[in-house]
């Protein structure tokens, strides 16, 4: 299997000529095009740097048989037939990859704000895309994709985080709010804190897995 990192938090995994789209949002420039190329999509929540509903709706107008998962509220937003509604436990075949659906909740921005929906994903039993969320999932991950960004994200948490997993390999995502030196030095933290390298994927690379 191969990542290629986008920007912010959506990324696009290839197997056996097969892609599946994770979080392709409105600060993602190229959502539309991403779209337009997938054989299956996941969105994690309903916040605009993860889903554009817009793009979503021209790529389902255009192509109705694409397959996308999402939470309820995702469903919801963009309206009836077009995304699979799933929650934790949940577990299903995308275009050829294994999906477990992990996670229920948004971590916590502000006491004031209410509490948002969030779940996360594994696939193939190797990449964990969490989400907004430092969700745990108990099981064996081999490749974390770990938010370093956004006003709920934290340094310390992150670094416990990672701590928590385990993964053999942490990747770097959900970044649009760090600046080029601002990655360098958050994943030197949280790499340092937590005692295993939390790698950096630059935009429109490709690593395998």
């Amino acid at each position: 299997m191969e990542l290629t990192k986008h920007i912010h938090a959506t990324v696009v995994l290839t197997k056996d000529g097969k892609s599946l789209l994770i979080d392709p949002g409105a600060y993602t420039p190229n959502t539309p095009e991403l779209l337009a190329a997938a054989d299956a999509v996941l969105y994690t929540h309903d916040h605009p740097d993860h889903v554009d509903p817009d793009a979503l709706k021209t790529a389902r107008a255009a192509r109705p048989d694409l397959p996308v998962w999402g939470p309820a509220s995702v469903a919801d937003l963009v309206g009836e037939g077009i995304v699979t509604p799933v929650a934790a436990g949940a577990t299903f075949d995308a275009a050829g990859f294994a999906i477990t659906v992990f996670g229920g909740q948004h971590a916590i921005i502000h006491g004031d704000m209410p509490l948002m929906e969030n779940i996360a994903f594994l696939v193939d039993d190797d990449v964990f895309h969490p989400g907004d969320a430092y969700e745990v999932p108990g099981v064996p991950v081999k490749t974390l994709l770990l938010p370093t960004s956004g006003p709920w994200a934290k340094t310390g948490e992150g670094a416990d985080y990672l701590r928590a997993v385990k993964p053999e390999r942490a990747i770097a995502i959900h970044d649009l709010m760090l600046s080029e030196p601002g990655k360098q030095s958050n994943s030197q933290f949280i790499g340092n804190l937590a005692g295993q390298e939390l790698e950096i994927v630059e935009v429109g690379a490709t690593v395998s897995l």
